[in-house]
C-alpha cells in the first residue's frame, strides 16, 4: 500500500464528512446558542422575580430606601442606608488588605517564586477557595473575634482617632473586614496570576535583556501590560465580597447604624437578609428584605461583568501581541 493510499481517507468517508459537517455544526451551535440563551433568560427571570416581591417597598418608600438609615420592622419604616454603607466599608476594608497580598502572591507564582514550589502554592490558594463561608465564620467567631477583643482593638484604641473608639467586643466591621480579606485572597491572586502568566514572556526577556531587573521588569513592562487584567481581578474580589453573607453576618455586630469607628458593630446588605428574612411577618418587611436583595443583586452583577470584560480583553491583548510578534494574522 502507497503512501498515497495511507494518508488520503477513502471517498466515501470523505462525502461523510462533507456532507453531514454542516448539518452537525448547525446543531451544535443551535445547541450551545440555546444553552447560553437559557442562562441569560434565567437571570432576567431572578432580577424579574426579585423585584416583583420587592415592588410593594419600592412603591411605597421610593428614594429614600437608600437615603435613609432607620430599619425598624415594628413601625414598618425602612431604610437601607447603613447596610449599604457596612457593605461599603467592609468590602473596601478587606480590598485594601488582600489586593497588595494577593498580588504578591500571583507575583510570586509567575515570575519570583522557584518552580518546585510554585505548584504547592497555587494548591494552598486553590484549597482556600474550597473552604466553605461557614466555616470562616464559624473560624472568626471562635478565633479571630476574641484576639481582636483582647489584643489588637486595645492596641489600636491607643492610636486615637475616631476610626478606632468604642468598646472593645471583637464583632464589629474591623473582624467581617478581615475575614472577607482573607475569603478574597485566593479570588484575587489566583485570576491575577492567570492574567500576568497571559503577558508574552518576549516582553519580559527584552526588559531583562535591556539590563532592567526583575522588578523593573514587573514595573515598567508586565503590570502596565496586565494592569486591565489585574484590575478586573479586583473587582471580581469586590463582587465577591459585597454577596459574602454567612461568615459576615456570623462576626459584623447585626447593627444597622452608620459610624465612623471600625470597632463598632454594623451590617450588610447579605447579612440582614440572612438574619431577617425567616422572621419577617408583614407583607412590606418582606418586600423591603427583596429589595434589598434586589439592590445587592444589581451590584454584583455589574461588578462581576465589568471584571470578567477587562480579563477577557487583558487575554485577548496578550493574545494579539504574541500573533503580531510571531508575523501571523491577528
Amino acid at each position: 500500500m502507497t503512501q498515497r493510499a495511507l494518508s488520503t481517507p477513502p471517498r466515501s468517508l470523505r462525502r461523510s464528512v462533507e456532507g453531514n459537517g454542516s448539518s452537525a455544526d448547525r446543531t451544535f451551535g443551535a445547541i450551545g446558542a440555546g444553552a447560553a440563551g437559557a442562562l441569560g433568560l434565567v437571570l432576567i427571570g431572578v432580577a424579574a422575580s426579585v423585584a416583583r416581591v420587592a415592588w410593594p417597598s419600592i412603591r411605597e418608600t421610593g428614594l429614600s430606601f437608600v437615603t435613609t438609615s432607620v430599619w425598624d420592622p415594628s413601625r414598618d419604616v425602612y431604610g437601607a442606608l447603613a447596610f449599604v454603607y457596612g457593605t461599603l466599608v467592609t468590602s473596601f476594608i478587606a480590598l485594601a488588605l488582600a489586593v497588595p497580598v494577593g498580588l504578591g502572591v500571583a507575583v510570586f507564582l509567575t515570575d519570583l517564586g522557584p518552580r518546585r514550589l510554585q505548584r504547592p502554592i497555587s494548591s494552598l490558594v486553590e484549597l482556600l477557595a474550597a473552604v466553605p463561608s461557614v466555616v470562616y465564620g464559624l473560624w472568626a467567631a471562635l478565633v479571630l473575634a476574641p484576639l481582636l477583643r483582647t489584643t489588637v482593638q486595645p492596641a489600636l484604641a491607643g492610636l486615637g482617632g475616631p476610626l478606632f473608639r468604642g468598646p472593645h467586643v471583637g464583632f464589629g466591621i474591623l473582624c467581617a473586614s478581615l475575614v472577607l480579606a482573607i475569603m478574597l485572597l485566593p479570588t484575587i491572586a489566583s485570576v491575577s496570576r492567570d492574567v500576568l502568566r497571559a503577558v508574552p514572556a518576549e516582553l519580559r526577556e527584552g526588559a531583562l535583556a535591556l539590563g532592567a531587573t526583575p522588578w523593573d521588569a514587573l514595573r515598567l513592562v508586565v503590570f502596565p501590560h496586565a494592569r486591565r487584567g489585574v484590575f478586573g481581578a479586583v473587582l471580581l474580589g469586590f463582587g465577591r465580597a459585597v454577596g459574602e453573607t454567612m461568615a459576615v453576618a456570623a462576626v459584623v455586630g447585626s447593627r444597622a447604624e452608620i459610624t465612623p469607628s471600625l470597632l463598632a458593630p454594623g451590617y450588610t446588605m447579605s447579612s440582614v437578609i440572612a438574619n431577617e428574612f425567616s422572621a419577617a411577618s408583614s407583607e412590606l418587611h418582606v418586600a423591603a428584605l427583596a429589595e434589598v436583595g434586589l439592590l445587592l443583586f444589581v451590584v454584583t452583577v455589574v461588578f462581576n461583568v465589568a471584571a470578567r470584560v477587562l480579563v477577557a480583553r487583558s487575554r485577548e491583548g496578550a493574545t494579539r501581541w504574541r500573533r503580531a510578534s510571531a508575523g501571523e494574522p491577528a
